[in-house]
């Protein structure tokens, strides 16, 4: 057991050092001129130059990506170019609006998943069946910022129940999470159909029903828990998807999280954020995953960590 948790922290720490490096390329070959974004377009040459030197811009790549881990090491994420604040404050105020737009999304795509792959497993082949997995291939296809346009204009703007954007309450979480909620929902109700198809195939099922036990034992006593087991590790995995379709989501709904953080730095080209942000964004991924396989023979102690 310790030795697998020694080796995932190894594991772990190379991954990180390998999204680091891989992100940091892709800032320094980008054409963008991060030294003139903060200058300004009337700034003469001299003052860019200056900026450039003052932020070690004009060193040679390997020089820069030095400096940023061994910062790294010691917690330093950085200082934002434009707003001269720590990166690692500016990711601390806005991280906790951000779990908890995922924490809701999870809740959703949870409830709203396995509720379809469940009933369309116990009516396989029927006309039930076939809706909800067209309804479920529909919300993976859909675009999130078309799904969260849509979910403004018919609840928000047309029927006035929830509020057009902001942070805050209740009703302001609902739409942004059930918009990040319904793509993950599309996944998990084919994975939980395929998943309690085959479950309740088994021979145990069948020593179940021939014991006589009612069909809501057999179902949440014996299959249930058995399908559940491939979801755990896509809880983990839906931690990067979120990551990636929070930047949107945010941005539509106003939602002041990292994802809108990233934007921001994103259009001013602002690397010490946008690395930070990626950082802490991989940081989730590989906990979530790590997480999923800790937690996973908690539930079925057959499995076991190797």
């Amino acid at each position: 057991m310790v030795s697998y948790v020694l080796r995932r922290i190894l594991q772990s720490a190379l991954i990180l050092l390998g999204v680091s490096l891989f992100t940091f390329v892709l800032l320094y070959l980008i054409p963008a001129d991060p030294a003139r974004q903060i200058a300004g377009r009337s700034a003469t040459a001299q003052t860019v130059e200056n900026i450039r030197e003052q932020l070690g811009l004009n060193l040679p790549f390997y020089q820069q990506y030095g400096r940023y881990l061994f910062g790294l090491v010691q917690g330093d994420f950085g200082r934002s170019y434009l707003q001269k604040t720590e990166v690692s404050e500016l990711i601390a105020a806005r991280l906790p609006a951000t779990l908890l737009l995922m924490a809701g999304a999870i809740v959703c795509e949870l409830v709203i998943g396995l509720s379809m792959g469940l009933i369309a497993a116990l009516k396989r082949n029927s006309a039930t069946d076939n809706t909800l997995m067209v309804l479920s291939f529909a919300g993976v296809s859909s675009p999130q910022f078309v799904i969260g346009i849509l979910l403004l204009y018919v609840f928000a703007v047309q029927l006035g129940w929830f509020p057009i954007g902001g942070y805050g309450t209740f009703r302001h979480m609902v739409l942004p999470s059930l918009t990040l909620g319904l793509l993950g929902a599309g996944w998990y109700a084919r994975m939980m159909r395929s998943s309690m198809l085959d479950v309740l195939r088994q021979d145990y099922i069948r020593t179940a029903r021939a014991k006589g036990l009612q069909r809501f034992q057999v179902l949440f006593g014996h299959a249930v828990p058995n399908a559940l087991l491939p979801i755990i590790a896509m809880i983990g995995i839906d931690i990067g998807l979120f990551m990636s379709g929070i930047v949107v989501v945010e941005s539509v709904f106003g939602w002041p999280g990292i994802g809108q953080l990233a934007w921001q730095a994103i259009q001013r080209v602002d690397i010490p954020i946008i690395m930070g942000v990626t950082l802490v964004s991989a940081c989730a991924i590989v906990l979530g995953n790590f997480l999923a396989d800790m937690i996973a023979p908690l539930i079925d102690p057959r499995i076991k960590l190797r």
